[in-house]
């Protein structure tokens, strides 16, 4: 998603140099394992991510639940919720981690985009036009309206955009980037730029199509309350390097609409980097008019969570523990059976509203691979800071 390509002319020209990155960050932290989030159908899910974006769906995982405090301890959930997750990999980088609950108390009306907490994820494609053609075809999935540039004198330029629906609620943009940034000249920081790789359906992968000329994911972005805030959390914190800040201007009808949000108020954004292979965008809307200001919780519909893939769980938990406004749900578990046996996680509620999860997957091969040939993205020999 994008603030600046929503901008219209006229907007505020680039700003100053952004600080060099403080190299500091979660230990031990490799890359981004997953982007999680809960959707109303599990099935609709898959079939969206799987055949119309062409995805590979790599696990389904059985039913969780208990009959103690442990769902609330852990996921920060009803005690008597249950949940059922898949993963899919998305392109060369990217897990996708989808939940469906059951829950007495979990909404289930999706957060708009400029709900407190809202989650989307961007596809860069090598042509927009291309990959909206295709998405109708599979569909129908509808974009907001017409294809967007981001204009000259923004740090995005020449970027082009769109959003669609999905079946879950929650938009997803198709992106196009240009082979230079205007951005770059005022910083060393790059954005992470997806490769050529993609499974495409014909290499025996069990695979769907792709979309034509997907790279892989673009970015992820989460709708803040405080903008500075958030930023703070993301580099000092987390370890995010940014790349550039910038406002767009939603009087106009047509900017508001392209984006699924009411006409009004003003949109701020900020891009990082996270890590090796991941780009993130955080946006605050001000005077945004009814929008909802509390974070979803794990079990509503566009709940969510972003993981981190660490080598020591119990390092990265004490370090986010310390962190003001950071609550550690319950303790570091690892998973004794199943697909995903040896498997060490926990889930850290921040002081932002984000749930970030540290996990840590066993050297060699997990259960699940016995049955298929599909795999979970992982972090082999990848550094936070590599670039």
């Amino acid at each position: 998603m994008t603030t600046n390509t929503g901008a219209p002319d006229g907007a505020p020209p680039l700003g100053p140099p952004a600080r060099a990155a403080a190299r500091r960050g979660v230990p031990s932290a490799r890359r981004v394992d997953h982007l999680a989030f809960t959707v109303p159908d599990l099935d609709r899910a898959i079939d969206f991510t799987v055949r119309v974006l062409g995805g590979e769906l790599v696990y389904r995982l059985p039913s969780l639940a208990h009959d103690d405090d442990w769902m609330r301890e852990h996921l920060d959930v009803h005690p008597r919720a249950d949940t059922e997750i898949a993963l899919v990999r998305l392109g060369p980088t990217t897990n996708l981690e989808l939940f469906v609950y059951r829950s007495p108390d979990h909404r289930d009306v999706p957060p708009r985009p400029n709900d407190l907490g809202s989650v989307h994820f961007a596809l860069r494609v090598t042509d927009v036009d291309s990959a909206v053609a295709a998405l109708r075809e599979r569909g129908p999935w509808h974009p907001y309206g017409p294809v967007r540039t981001v204009p000259e004198g923004l740090p995005g330029a020449g970027m082009r955009w769109v959003r669609v629906t999905t079946p879950w609620g929650m938009p997803l943009e198709l992106r196009s980037v240009p082979g230079s940034l205007p951005y770059e000249r005022q910083t060393s920081a790059r954005r992470f730029l997806p490769g050529s790789t993609w499974h495409n359906g014909a290499d025996g992968s069990g695979a769907a199509a792709a979309l034509p000329g997907a790279r892989g994911v673009d970015h992820l972005a989460w709708t803040v309350a405080d903008l500075d805030e958030a930023e703070r959390f993301f580099t000092e914190v987390l370890g995010a390097e940014r790349l550039y800040r910038t406002t767009a201007d939603l009087t106009d009808p047509e900017s508001a609409a392209a984006l699924g949000v009411p006409q009004g108020g003003t949109l701020h954004q900020v891009a990082l980097r996270m890590g090796p292979t991941d780009n993130v965008e955080l946006n605050c809307f001000h005077d945004s008019s009814g929008a909802r200001r509390r974070w979803p919780r794990n079990s509503d519909v566009g709940g969510n969570h972003l993981a981190l893939y660490v080598d020591h769980v119990d390092e990265a938990a004490a370090y986010l523990a310390a962190q003001p406004g950071c609550t550690v749900l319950g303790a570091p578990e690892t998973i004794p059976q199943g697909p995903l046996a040896g498997d060490r996680w926990v889930y850290v509620r921040t002081g932002i509203g984000l749930y970030i999860e540290v996990v840590h997957m066993p050297d060699g091969s997990l259960p699940y691979e016995r049955g298929t040939t599909a795999r979970r993205r992982a972090a082999d020999g990848e550094r936070w800071w590599s670039r």
